[in-house]
């Protein structure tokens, strides 16, 4: 090595910002793999993270509910009038109508509704109906298609619940492959992960670009100052600039004053944010399809009318008389099971209370129509 050759400088260190990736709370709809079990948690978690989604299964229970019983021996009738209004369904709770509410909201969301019938201590009446938890329940097929069998699983073995004439089970749309019924939210997992990681974008750019933040260049070589004298000057300024913005936050106005070739710019005051209102609202259009609820009653402007059509009012009250048929068995075999202990026996028939969406004026004209042109003919 020659005693004449130049020293090589170092490189310049390149200024490197290291910020972590945020992550929306919901972490477990980023790893979904549909295996068809053992996905209530996740669906939980959806309905927590998309209020549409918990709004939509609160109003399906609300029209769904509603439900009278009727039976052929009038002291009979009013017994069970009276047990349907004060049986006790835990929790604080009592009437068939609370323990319906809870039946049908984990219907919705977990596929299936678990019950089970609480007999008194007698053994000779019903004490309570209690609403189970249907993630910690599996199903098990028995030899013909017509036997199952409500398990827990003990030790990596299913063992049967005992007692299965007391328990209480209805699946929600079932199908062949998935005979014990899917879960309303089955189909929205990747929307639902893209939906929130759009609104999660939308938060971080709000938290850099809404609290501007400022950058201040200040160039020496202008002014042919040397390395301290410009390092000083630059401390100056800084100092100066971080008492103007303090002072700032306090309500005072404070001006900002300096000497020489001094710059400032708003950090990201160029960027544009990216329009998330299609896609948003493309996404929200494909998960309140699946709820089968108008988008207006989830509080959704999409339509220069908030009035709801006959063709709407039509398919929404499909929806609900499906959904109140699936869950008729159960409530008829509460009702007979308490007849029964009583000594009253007999059958029931279940009546429903009117799903009331359609124009209350324009249903009369049209039976008055009707009721017209049959005295014509």
């Amino acid at each position: 090595m020659g005693l004449f050759e130049k020293k090589k400088k170092a490189p310049a260190a390149g200024v490197q910002l290291v910020r972590e990736a945020g992550r929306h709370p919901f972490g477990v709809m980023g790893h979904y793999v549909p295996l068809g079990r053992n996905e209530m948690a996740l669906y939980r978690s959806m309905r927590e993270a998309v209020p549409i989604l918990d709004a939509a299964v609160a109003k399906l229970v609300r029209l769904v509910g509603g439900v009278q019983v009727e039976t052929e021996n009038p002291k009979a009738q009013k017994a069970l009038e009276q047990f349907l209004r004060t049986v006790n369904t835990g929790r604080g709770q009592r009437g068939l109508d609370s323990f319906l509410d809870m039946y049908l909201d984990s219907m919705f969301v977990c596929g299936r509704g678990v019950g089970e019938i609480v007999l008194a201590g007698n053994g000779r009446e019903i004490g309570a109906l209690l609403c189970g938890n249907a993630a910690e329940v599996e199903l098990a097929e028995g030899e013909t298609p017509l036997d199952f069998a409500i398990c827990v699983r003990e030790g990596g073995r299913l063992r049967a619940l005992p007692v299965q004439e007391l328990l209480l089970f209805t699946p929600f749309q079932p199908e062949t492959g998935h005979p014990f019924g899917v879960s309303m939210f089955r189909s929205m997992p990747f929307l639902t992960e893209i939906l929130l990681k759009i609104f999660q974008a939308t938060g971080q750019n709000w938290e850099r670009m809404g609290n501007i933040r400022y950058a201040v260049r200040y160039k020496p070589e202008k002014e042919g100052l040397g390395g301290n004298l410009a390092r000083e000057r630059s401390e100056q300024i800084a100092a100066e600039w971080s008492r103007a913005m303090r002072e700032s936050q306090d309500g005072r106005v404070r001006d900002f004053v300096a000497v020489g070739d001094v710059e400032i710019q708003a950090i990201g005051a160029e960027s544009l944010s990216l329009d998330s209102e299609v896609p948003v609202r493309q996404i929200l259009e494909q998960l309140v399809a699946k709820t089968g609820i108008p988008p207006f009653l989830l509080g959704l402007s999409w339509s220069s009318t908030e009035r709801m059509s006959v063709q709407q009012a039509d398919l929404m009250s499909s929806e609900i008389f499906a959904i109140r048929r699936s869950v008729e068995p159960v409530l008829e075999r509460i009702c007979e099971l308490f007849l029964a202990l009583g000594g009253y026996g007999g059958s029931v028939r279940i009546f429903w209370e009117d799903v009331h969406l359609k124009d209350m004026v324009e249903e009369a004209r049209a039976a008055l129509m009707q009721a017209q042109a049959a005295a014509l003919s």
